[in-house]
């Protein structure tokens, strides 16, 4: 484990366990009489952020390495079992964490978004697409940028352009990315309340009357290539450099977090792998920007 990696998991714990202290009402639940856990949410959501920076799938083996290598750290450390009940039970918390380092970071007030969606597959054969706890959920689906089919589910990312998550949700792989944009507004109105002029770059897919009357409502701007037949829209030099910022991203997420290879098996073991990752890069930023890094979202002095 890397000095840096050490000191972000410090800074890491030492946020989220004020975090818990000023808010305690963020923490799994869990009833009022009982034994206490052992290791604390903030431990287990550092665990979690470590897990994922390190590219460990399984929990079982990174719990071994953990046992291994982090008993200075870590004292005490849970079963597979115990810490992945947990882990699930936690997904709350991770979220809010999310909001909060990225809310705490310079690259928050950037007043332009890039928005996509990448496949996050969760199977190949057949047998599993149809017995898997994931079906009904996920569902086959196309991905242009690299012409294959898939079946699994998409994540759907508002990112600025030095990469921050803003935004994010987890849909089927044939879900209306339009209307999981809109559904994502909704659900945190207070993102864009205060933020007036905010513009999107999108892809083509994001168009429509309905949709972009939408945004307009919400005082957004989107910006976004003409489709065949449409006239020259406004920006649209700036496009495929900027385009370039959110796939470089999602590669970020596929290539060093393993966004495809989350190994989960049910909709909330899924949910949470997908939230560590999405917590991992943001608390490198986080980290990276408080630290005075020159590339934000640069992950090599944490991932070996």
């Amino acid at each position: 484990m890397t000095t840096k990696l050490d000191t972000l998991a410090t800074a890491l714990y030492v946020k989220v366990d004020d975090l818990l202290k000023a808010s305690p009402d963020l923490a799994p639940w869990r009833p009022k009489k009982g034994i206490a856990p052992t290791l604390g949410d903030a431990e287990l959501v550092t665990l979690a952020v470590m897990s994922a920076l390190l590219g460990f799938v399984s929990e079982r083996r990174w719990l071994r390495y953990a046992h291994a290598e982090l008993s200075g750290m870590f004292p005490y450390l849970p079963g597979q079992s115990g810490y992945g009940k947990r882990l699930r039970k936690a997904s709350g918390l991770v979220v809010a964490v999310i909001r909060m380092l990225a809310a705490d970071t310079s690259l928050w007030s950037d007043d332009v978004w890039v928005v996509d969606s990448t496949p996050v597959e969760c199977g190949r054969s057949r047998e599993t697409a149809r017995r898997s706890d994931l079906a009904g959920w996920a569902e086959y689906g196309y991905c242009a940028s690299h012409s294959r089919y898939f079946w699994g589910l998409r994540l759907h990312l508002l990112c600025t352009l030095g990469g921050l998550p803003v935004l994010f949700a987890l849909s089927g792989a044939k879900a209306d990315e339009r209307e999981v944009l809109v559904g994502m507004f909704d659900a945190a109105p207070e993102v864009v309340a205060g933020r007036p002029g905010q513009s999107i770059i999108a892809d083509r897919q994001y168009y429509g009357r309905h949709f972009e009357h939408a945004l307009t409502m919400r005082d957004l701007n989107l910006l976004r290539p003409a489709r065949q037949g449409e006239p020259q829209r406004a920006g649209a030099q700036l496009f495929k450099p900027l385009r370039q910022t959110v796939e470089s991203i999602n590669q970020t997420f596929k290539s060093q977090l393993d966004l495809e290879r989350h190994g989960g098996r049910t909709p909330a073991g899924v949910i949470i792998r997908v939230l560590s990752k999405i917590l991992a890069l943001t608390a490198v930023i986080w980290h990276n920007d408080k630290t005075g890094q020159p590339i934000k979202r640069s992950l090599i002095a944490y991932d070996h």
